[in-house]
């Protein structure tokens, strides 16, 4: 697990420095995927990092946790509260004449978005790239925010499902409450991945890694993944 590790801070050193830049930023949202993370992106640049706590009308518990994760392994940190912005721009944006049932999730939405203009603030202010926080399961299902949560320059985690990741969040020694907690993205109040995806994240490893679930698994999966396959792809260029 160490060398593992070890490959993945100098292969974050390595992105930095191919592209000319001086350090990584990333969010820490008091979830696993960022803490880990963190960790790593503090290693690869003890002095050059920088993690971003941005609450938007985010449960304390979380604030809580990121925060905790920031002072255990010495991440410098910056706290942008975006509740205001948030609801500056939901006020400011149509709703009349809409379908009312697409409401939730296209607001929800606009939260990992304002993550990642903020990021990427910082990002052209100190001269360093973004680092994100998606793993294997998360990106193979489109389990993320187009623009938002997958605006990023680069993805650690990228190749590591979410059982793996858990893994490496206890050899690297991110608190017990933070491995064990149901993981969320935090959209809305009560909101857990696996609730949202209607499977578990052991379900959907096991068929990434081997290929072996039960029929109805296997189907729900190759959905997700058909349905999400443009939020993997740069944007469609005319072949003429």
């Amino acid at each position: 697990m160490e060398e593992l590790v070890s490959k993945l801070v100098a292969w974050i050193r390595e992105q930095a420095e191919e592209a000319k830049r001086q350090g990584v930023v990333f969010g820490l949202s008091g979830g696993i995927d960022s803490s880990v993370v963190g960790v790593l992106c503090k290693r690869a640049f003890p002095d050059n990092c920088l993690a971003v706590i941005m609450p938007c009308y985010s449960s304390e518990t979380d604030i809580q946790h990121a925060i905790a994760v920031a002072q255990k392994f010495q991440i410098p940190f910056r706290y942008v509260i975006l509740d205001e912005v948030f609801d500056a721009l939901r006020e400011a944006l149509p709703d009349g004449g809409l379908d009312p049932e697409t409401k939730r999730i296209a607001e929800a939405n606009i939260k990992p978005r304002l993550r990642m203009i903020t990021l990427y603030y910082l990002a052209n202010r100190l001269d360093y790239l973004v680092v994100g926080t998606g793993n294997r399961s998360e990106i193979s299902v489109g389990y993320f925010t187009k623009y938002g949560d997958g605006g990023v320059d680069i993805l650690p985690l990228g190749n590591l499902v979410k059982t793996q990741v858990r893994e490496l969040a206890m050899h690297l020694g991110i608190p017990d409450e933070i491995i064990h907690k149901p993981p969320s993205a935090g959209l809305w109040e009560g909101q857990t991945d696996e609730g949202e995806m209607g499977i578990t994240y052991e379900e959907l490893d096991r068929y990434l890694l081997t290929g072996a679930a039960p029929e109805g698994i296997k189907k729900k999966v190759d959905a997700m993944m058909a349905r999400s396959a443009h939020k993997r792809a740069t944007p469609p260029i005319p072949p003429f």
